[in-house]
């Protein structure tokens, strides 16, 4: 018995050791898995949130939402009071009237200098003719009274009267003169004043904005998470009053190891599997890899510590879908997410795309 008993169990032995070579031949040549050549990692769908605030302190006075409405771009959300601004703008119109007013002195009073040179320059011309006929008329007294014909009086009567247009002259160039920088001031005026009504011009255009931004407004499409403020509540300035989806940016956080996320490129093609409608493949693309390491020590020294390295990575749903199926899409979803590393390789059948209709 001993000797067949011996026989067989060597011949037990030879057929355990084929099989397990056959095995191993099977796991190292044989066709390989569907999974094959993707890597994956669970996720949660997230969107872009967008916090609507108030960039003036006051109350709130009204809101015109509700958490979970959907609303579109410029659609009016809140009301901040703005008895305070109204008032200001009232006074800062008067001041910009006031200016305005103080423009149009100082123009009328420029006006008035520039006459006055004009008069002045009116009355040099007149003393020029003056000095012109009173040069004239010496000549010919000292003419004549060469001749013997006047007597040196007269002569020194129009001498004096020459004299005295030469004066005259003078006194009329300098009225030019002080004319001109009564101008020059009367510009400087105008300036001045100008320049003040643009500053108040430019006061009630600020608060006009002020109160502009009382009226919180959405800044694009997309869904009201949180209302953060109710009315009758007082906000500082830059408080947030209402928190906004935006579901037109929409994408999946997940996680990679090493060896996966060195291979994947920005653009990379993404499936999502969602827990919640898993008969779905939804298409994305990889817009975003962390360039540092999560969940582990910044410093690894050996490679097997290196290979638990995770790095975050997120998957942009396209906007085209998202568009489409806004009323549908929801933050929170927990899903795998799916990334093809070899190119070449075809998607599985389970990860063909079927969105919904």
């Amino acid at each position: 018995m001993v000797p067949n008993l011996r026989k067989w169990l060597v011949r037990g032995g030879v057929v355990l050791a084929a099989g397990a070579l056959a095995l191993g031949a099977w796991q190292r040549f044989g066709p390989r898995s569907a999974d094959d050549g993707l890597a994956s990692g669970n996720g949660r769908i997230e969107a872009v949130e967008i916090d609507v605030s108030s960039r003036v302190a006051g109350r709130v006075k009204e809101i015109r939402v509700a958490e979970g409405e959907f609303v579109t771009a410029g659609q009016l959300l809140a009301v901040i009071e703005t008895e305070v601004l109204d008032a200001q703008r009232r006074q800062a119109e008067a001041q910009r009237l006031q200016a305005e007013s103080a423009v149009a002195t100082a123009r009328s009073q420029l006006a008035q200098r520039e006459s006055d040179r004009a008069a002045a320059q009116a009355t040099v011309a007149l003393r020029n003719a003056e000095l012109k006929a009173a040069n004239t008329q010496l000549s010919r007294s000292e003419a004549l009274s060469r001749q013997g014909f006047l007597s040196p009086q007269v002569v020194d009567n129009d001498r004096t009267r020459l004299e005295t247009a030469q004066a005259a002259i003078s006194a009329a160039r300098a009225q030019v003169v002080a004319a001109q920088a009564a101008i020059l001031s009367a510009q400087s005026q105008v300036a001045g004043a100008q320049s003040s009504a643009a500053a108040a011009r430019a006061n009630v255009e600020r608060i006009q904005a002020d109160i502009d931004d009382a009226q919180l407004k959405a800044p694009r499409d997309g869904r009201i998470q949180y209302l953060v403020a109710q009315p009758g509540e007082i906000v500082a300035a830059g408080g947030r009053v209402i928190n906004l989806l935006d579901l037109a940016d929409v994408y999946m956080t997940f996680f990679l190891p090493t060896a996966a996320a060195g291979r994947v490129a920005l653009g990379t093609e993404v499936r999502l599997v969602l827990d919640a409608a898993p008969q779905y493949v939804i298409p994305a693309r990889v817009s975003f890899v962390a360039s540092e390491a999560q969940f582990t020590p910044k410093t690894v020294e050996t490679a097997s510590e290196r290979e638990k390295l995770m790095f975050r990575v997120k998957a942009q749903l396209p906007p085209e879908l998202l568009r489409k199926h806004m009323v549908r899409v929801k933050t929170g979803l927990p899903g795998m997410a799916y990334v093809r590393l070899d190119a070449n390789r075809e998607w599985p059948t389970r990860l063909q795309l079927k969105t919904p209709p």
